[in-house]
């Protein structure tokens, strides 16, 4: 069980100029013995939980760009100053000029207690970028140069964790929106998916209710791994909602959904949460893959609307 907030990710994120829902969105593919998940709508903040059961002990935060924490001359603060607002023990680690402006890395990196993840990231305050791995063991100096010259000299789109020795998971966020997860774990894509579908169904019901948050439980895992088993690459949108059931309608892709694609007419499965009595229920609308029981219930039937996005996203409320 989840709680969704009222300005989740799903809420305050929109496409278009006239602001349409921000679709789910969800790609998964395995690249030397890593699981790379590329997905949206999440906040960093609403997936925190997630990344601590992944993690090593120890995280260390390599990049942070944020415009919540600002000198009077508009300046960042720096990542550690940062931390200490926010009540975080960290150690700091400067990097020499040969990083300075090198795209994914800061100034600093922190070295943290994964246990101290949400306190960081506790949703108040918004991440623009934000990228951090976890390690085996406390970090000495040297292998914080080593980790940072790793990830400042890795190619866009190819696995970062084969290249850190021991590290089992790397999180790059943008816009704290759009994430791009690695972990050796397979049952990653799973425990993601199944977040995006709470997050976004929570957001539906908080717009609709006028309530600040709702509780939500996860589909269940199995169902998750039968959708990903399907097709690597899926996007959704929510269907119909009421007090008494709220529907996302999900469309396999033959490839990763991009921003300013339209949604595909065709549905592939309707995802249904009963909020009432707390049950997911899925129903299998085309026969391209046998077929998954339903969760928790019998199968849910609906509507095959589709709504049409349009290129470019904006923010439609206040942030965190």
């Amino acid at each position: 069980m989840i709680e969704v907030e009222r300005h989740g990710a799903f809420s305050v994120n929109g496409v278009g100029l006239q602001s349409l829902s921000f679709p789910l969105s969800l790609s998964v593919r395995e690249a030397d013995g890593s699981w790379m998940v590329d997905a949206a709508a999440a906040q960093v903040g609403e997936l925190v939980d997630v990344l601590v059961r992944k993690a090593h002990d120890t995280v260390v935060v390599v990049d942070l760009a944020t415009n919540s924490f600002l000198h009077e001359d508009f300046r960042q603060r720096r990542p550690s100053l940062i931390a200490a607002e926010q009540g975080v023990d960290c150690t700091v680690h400067r990097l020499g000029k040969w990083a300075s402006g090198t795209c994914g890395l800061g100034e600093e990196l922190l070295v943290l207690r994964r246990e101290c993840l949400p306190r960081l990231l506790d949703g108040s305050w918004s991440p623009y970028e934000l990228s951090l791995v976890d390690v085996p063991t406390v970090p000495t100096p040297a292998q914080l140069d080593e980790i940072a010259l790793v990830v400042g000299t890795a190619a866009g789109g190819e696995p970062v964790l084969p290249g850190l020795e021991g590290s089992r998971l790397w999180f790059s966020g943008h816009d704290d929106c759009h994430v791009a997860i690695e972990s050796t774990d397979p049952a990653l894509p799973a425990s993601i998916l199944g977040r995006l579908l709470a997050l976004l169904v929570g957001s539906a019901l908080t717009d609709v209710g006028g309530v600040s948050s709702v509780r939500v439980p996860e589909p269940d895992g199995a169902a998750m791994e039968h959708l990903i088993g399907e097709s690597p690459h899926w996007i959704g949108v929510v269907g119909t909602v009421s007090g008494a059931m709220v529907t996302v309608e999900l469309s396999a892709l033959s490839q990763r959904w991009r921003l300013g694609q339209k949604p595909p007419e065709r549905v592939d499965h309707v995802a249904g949460f009963d909020p009432v009595h707390g049950v997911w229920r899925f129903d299998r609308l085309r026969s391209f893959a046998p077929a998954v029981e339903a969760v928790g219930g019998p199968v849910l039937t609906s509507g095959r609307s589709r709504r049409t996005g349009v290129p470019g996203a904006s923010r439609r409320g206040p942030g965190p």
